[in-house]
């Protein structure tokens, strides 16, 4: 198991509350069936209450050094975080082609992927200190996963998507599920238009789930990931804003 510790001096840290942050991340081993998956936790050791629990799902390319850093500024302010792994600990993308491959596979078998799923929340919840109250959240091929989530009826807090994929397969719906849904979404996506944003509003609204959407116009797919092409200052931190206003209001 490797172990980091990240100094107060990081942009997470200089938005931390005033008591003095001292976030540690470390990278834990957990098994579903014969597959061992390898997450990264981040807690504020100096706090004495943790607010809750944040369960990032990671994008296509896996579990990676920006799910990692997520989770350090969720630490930072107050929060236990924990960046799940949907791929598995041997598995190493390099590329467009695997990442598509590893993602596919997860849509080609929706059962596999929500079982995956399912076992990383629980992993976060057996964390030493991690609140049994949680929040899940994920970035693009994350955000679909984490709505996945949601029409599987995952017995959490909430769900929020940053720039997710919006489809819902067919069979499956939102029934059922009873905990509030964000959708954070750019107007000018790509991947996942207007039109699916209504089509998602419509099946949260007609299954009574609790929901809301912040539109940031101009913003393309990726807004959030630094040093993409889509990156959008504006676009994230306004996300930011509005997924920390979430969590105090679930937690």
């Amino acid at each position: 198991m490797r172990c980091t510790l990240i100094a107060a001096t990081t942009a997470a840290a200089l938005a931390a509350p005033a008591a003095q942050a001292q976030v540690e991340g470390v990278y834990v081993d957990y098994t579903l069936g014969d597959t061992v998956f390898e997450g990264y936790y981040a807690r504020n050791a100096a706090l004495d209450e943790v607010r809750g629990t944040v369960v990032i799902v990671h994008d296509w390319d896996g579990m990676t050094a920006y799910e990692e850093r997520r989770a350090e500024m969720l630490a930072a302010r107050g929060y236990a975080a924990f960046a799940l792994d949907v791929y598995g600990k041997e598995a190493d993308p390099q590329g467009v082609d695997d990442y598509r491959a590893l993602s596919g596979a997860m849509y080609g078998d929706r059962e596999t992927f929500r079982a995956r799923l399912r076992a990383g929340v629980e992993a976060a919840r057996a964390q030493e200190g991690a609140p049994e109250a949680v929040v899940v959240m994920g970035y693009c091929f994350g955000g679909a996963g984490t709505l996945e989530l949601a029409r599987a009826g995952a017995d959490v807090e909430g769900f929020v998507s940053f720039h997710g994929g919006l489809g819902t397969p067919e069979g499956q719906s939102y029934a059922g599920q009873d905990a509030p849904v964000l959708l954070l979404h750019g107007s000018a996506d790509p991947v996942s238009g207007m039109g699916e944003l209504a089509a998602l509003l419509d099946a949260l609204q007609a299954a009574e789930v609790p929901h809301a959407a912040r539109v940031f116009g101009g913003a393309r797919h990726s807004f959030t990931v630094w040093g993409s092409d889509d990156y959008d200052l504006a676009a994230d931190r306004a996300s930011w804003d509005a997924l920390e206003d979430f969590l105090s209001d679930r937690f």
